[in-house]
């Protein structure tokens, strides 16, 4: 087993939080077994908690940053000399079409060097490949 932290996306934390979602089950399970620190992105993160609280509320949000403040995950901070490969991303995912969350954790990935991703999102992390030709590989929704 590989030591590399596993990429968690807004899919994955918005199950985690809501017990009526399709994937709350298997969020909860994979959780449960991981030995691996989760790691995401500031955009993600933003994502998760505009979405967590226009379906969860206040209080849901703030379970999530206290997640956070507790040590739960580890927030990637994307730097000014990324800026140009997330640009290139979005525009060669344009179809998708890919959004800055998305384009975030490809290039998270491409600097971990690893592409083992939590996500609900199995059409566009099938699709999108890190450093030019690596499959992520979503271990939330693995058959």
């Amino acid at each position: 087993m590989t030591s590399s932290p596993l990429i968690a996306d807004t899919g994955f934390w918005v199950a985690l939080a809501n017990r009526s979602d399709a994937h709350h089950a298997r969020a909860v399970e994979v959780l449960g077994v991981l030995e691996r620190r989760l790691v995401t992105t500031w955009p993600v993160l933003t994502e998760t908690c505009h979405i967590l609280l226009r379906r969860g509320g206040s209080a849901t949000q703030q379970r999530f940053i206290e997640s956070w403040l507790r040590g739960g995950f580890d927030v990637h901070d994307l730097n000014a000399g990324q800026a140009a490969r997330i640009h290139s991303l979005m525009l060669r995912y344009e179809s998708l079409p890919m959004d800055l969350a998305d384009a975030s954790l490809v290039v998270l990935a491409e600097t971990l060097g690893c592409g083992d991703i939590l996500s609900t999102d199995r059409r566009d992390f099938e699709t999108y490949r890190w450093k030019q030709r690596a499959p992520f590989r979503n271990l939330l929704l693995a058959d």
